[in-house]
């Protein structure tokens, strides 16, 4: 059984954009909280299959997790896999899927979070974890957007 969770938000920057920054690790350095870094597996454009490790301060600690891109259908969906055994989570799979749409300039980004293979305890504090999931998933959204809509407006 999976612990689902969604975010939404409005972004006032064009889905293209959107995508491409979501797939922006060198920017994602300067516009997530708590990043340290994030190390690639493999060169080049993000493809599916594509994996880097991401490590950041939580709690007064570092936590590295590592990624994977799974699907990309550009510019309306990314789903990215972060498997928990390899990483300081030590267990469960998370899924990101982020669809994005559009209505002029503006793009509405729905994550839709998604928990797996956690059992026994680990289920239990899993649906606790949802929530703090969903609220940290949000503030990157928050500063995603924060960071497109100031370099939109500084380069116009």
């Amino acid at each position: 059984m999976s612990i689902p969770f969604e975010v939404k938000k409005n972004f006032q920057v064009s889905k293209e954009e959107v995508y491409a920054s979501l797939l922006d690790l060198e920017a994602a350095k300067i516009w997530m909280k708590g990043v340290v870094a994030i190390e690639r597996m493999d060169e080049g454009p993000l493809l599916e299959g594509s994996e880097w490790k991401e490590t950041r301060k939580m709690f007064g600690k570092e936590a590295s997790e590592y990624f994977e891109v799974v699907e990309l259908k550009e510019p309306d969906k990314i789903v990215l896999r972060c498997d928990g055994t390899k990483g300081t989570t030590g267990k469960g799979e998370f899924v990101f899927t982020y669809l994005l749409t559009s209505s002029g300039s503006q793009t509405e980004v729905t994550l839709l979070g998604e928990i797996r293979g956690l059992a026994g305890l680990s289920k239990w504090l899993g649906k606790l974890m949802a929530g703090t999931f969903k609220k940290a998933c949000a503030k990157d959204l928050d500063c995603l957007k924060e960071y497109l809509e100031k370099t939109k407006v500084a380069s116009h």
